[in-house]
């Protein structure tokens, strides 16, 4: 366990539970985690990557936990997840290779002007993810979908990161007439195969509390299941009101990361 207080892994485990929650129903609890991790641990010259690794050794408890709780209600179709998540996986592999040999600080306005198009874009179709649409997938679709969702998306958690389940809910909403439920329960299964390998490699370099990532990762197992469950409950008309809230803190964050 690192030296923090007992206060502090409370937070931490609060924080744990509500990301957990958030990401379940549409992405981006990375957004709550990683920033208290990076607030709780020991201020040091490895601090970032030991926060970056505990995160994922939480996380990936949590996206699994969401990942079968989804499977077991809502209709996903595992072989094509389990498609998409390996070309995921090849993606974020290269991402955080090039990761290390540029700044990715150049990215961030760039993204957060995808991200408002994408707020946007769901504003003005309120019917966006409503609804599966009743025409059959092609496989030019599903290829589409292995290529963006997997490698694209991919390729952007390794280089930059935040928002990857966001926009993993939004391309497979779009490319696989997937409803926003449905889409956000594919999500899970492919995020499991990015956390996966991204961990093999924090913990290759010793850079994961585990101690302390197991208590987290309960509390976020559990949000996360909760969060599942609210979604299969409330159906994607709520779901898209997470999302809509999620954007847009997500510019917020990005443009607080860039500017100030």
């Amino acid at each position: 366990m690192p030296d923090i207080s007992l206060t502090m892994v409370v937070v931490l485990c609060l924080a744990a539970l509500a990301a957990g929650w958030i990401d379940a129903v549409v992405g981006g609890g990375g957004l709550l985690l990683l920033p208290a991790l990076l607030l709780g641990l020991p201020n040091s010259g490895s601090a970032a990557q030991y926060a970056l690794g505990t995160n994922k050794a939480v996380a990936i408890v949590g996206t699994t936990g969401a990942a079968v709780t989804y499977a077991r209600k809502a209709p996903v179709d595992v072989r094509t997840a389990i498609r998409i998540g390996l070309a995921a996986l090849a993606g974020s592999t290269a991402g955080a290779f090039v990761a290390t040999g540029m700044s990715t600080e150049i990215l961030k306005p760039v993204v957060m002007v995808v991200l408002l198009g994408v707020g946007t874009f769901v504003i003005m179709k309120p019917a966006f993810g409503t609804a599966p649409s009743t025409e059959p997938v092609s496989p030019r679709r599903v290829l589409a979908a292995i290529g963006l969702a997997g490698l694209g998306i991919g390729f952007y958690d390794g280089l930059v990161g935040p928002g990857t389940g966001t926009f993993l809910v939004l391309a497979l909403t779009a490319l696989l007439h997937l409803d926003l439920v449905s889409a956000s329960a594919t999500a899970k299964i492919i995020n499991c195969c990015t956390n996966a390998g991204a961990l093999a490699t924090f913990a290759w370099k010793g850079t994961v509390y585990w101690q302390l990532a197991a208590l987290m990762a309960v509390f976020n197992l559990v949000g996360a299941m909760a969060g599942a469950r609210t979604a299969l409950k409330k159906g994607s008309g709520f779901v898209r009101g997470v999302l809509l809230t999620v954007v847009f803190a997500l510019v917020a964050k990005l443009a607080y990361d860039f500017w100030l």
